[in-house]
């Protein structure tokens, strides 16, 4: 039999047996991927989450947007781990397997079709994936109802906040009840449980932002004819800190309120006794609250006097 004809044979089927094997381990990682998210699908997030300290993300919000939040990063970041370690270990094992073991020049691959469809699909996925549950998270937290429950307009000025208090959505709604807070009273907004509660924000001046930690989630008070608003259902009592999160000016530390999460009954009885003209104060002590805030204090500075001159 003609040698050359046997060599030719003999390299094709060495040739074959390499792109089996390069299938084969294809095949093996793709199927170590599935069994790993298989072996994550089975783990609650927050479980997950609570054993390596939340990734550094704050838990404990007191909405259900806060909880998809919070999903949605644990989410992400367990993801990008095991894209990591994929990587990683590819980068050792070709550390480890290529290393030079003498001085002929190794094998050199070109044009290797499954290796080049991998890297340029999976990251596809990946992608396409991160954008479906972000976007799907993000419309939750920004989807508002013609009809809520409760109305706020909150007004920003250099350096306080005023809650309006008002019978329907918009800008020709009326205000019912309000609350303004000064360098001496740090206002307190005070908002029932279990209620679609809508917010909408105006400035007077420049840019503000209107924060509460607990919620997860700020957003920022334009001035002009902006109305910057969003929708949230409170789970929990309790009285929660607020800040202005944007750089606003000299007393833009100094600019901070309270949300107060009240029970719909208490929180009926609180709007009653302001639109009998009660102060806020007042009011909240009617329904057997606090009636300052409690997670803040006012700063002392010289904010009136300089006004003032």
């Amino acid at each position: 039999m003609d040698k050359r004809r046997v060599d030719e044979g003999g390299w094709s089927r060495a040739s074959g047996r390499r792109r089996a094997g390069a299938f084969g381990r294809l095949a093996g990682l793709g199927a170590g991927a599935v069994a790993l998210v298989t072996l994550l699908g089975g783990c609650s997030l927050s479980d997950f989450g609570d054993a390596f300290g939340n990734f550094g993300w704050p838990k404990g919000g007191v909405t259900p947007q806060a909880s998809r939040m919070y999903d949605l990063w644990i989410g992400s970041v367990i993801a990008a781990l095991v894209v990591g370690f994929f990587v990683w270990g590819l980068i050792f094992w070709c550390i480890i397997r290529y290393r030079k073991r003498g001085e002929a020049l190794p094998e050199q691959t070109r044009y290797n079709i499954p290796l080049e469809f991998l890297y340029t699909v999976v990251p596809f996925l990946i992608i396409a994936v991160l954008f479906y549950y972000t976007a799907i998270v993000q419309t939750d937290v920004d989807k508002t109802s013609k009809n809520p429950d409760v109305t706020v307009e909150v007004v920003a000025f250099k350096w306080e906040w005023q809650f309006n208090y008002r019978d329907a959505p918009g800008a020709d709604a009326h205000t019912v009840a309000s609350t303004t807070g000064n360098a001496n009273y740090i206002p307190v907004l005070v908002l029932p449980t279990h209620r679609t509660i809508r917010i909408e924000e105006h400035s007077n001046d420049v840019i503000h932002s209107f924060w509460v930690p607990d919620l997860l989630f700020k957003r920022d008070v334009f001035p002009g004819s902006v109305r910057n608003a969003f929708q949230v259902t409170l789970e929990k009592e309790g009285a929660y800190v607020g800040r202005c999160a944007e750089l606003c000016g000299t007393y833009h530390s100094q600019m901070n309120f309270e949300l107060r999460a009240v029970t719909p009954e208490k929180y009926d009885q609180f709007l009653a006794a302001k639109r009998a003209g009660q102060s806020t104060p007042d009011a909240l002590s009617s329904i057997g609250e606090e009636p300052y805030a409690v997670t803040t204090h006012p700063f002392n500075t010289d904010r009136t006097e300089r006004e003032a001159s």
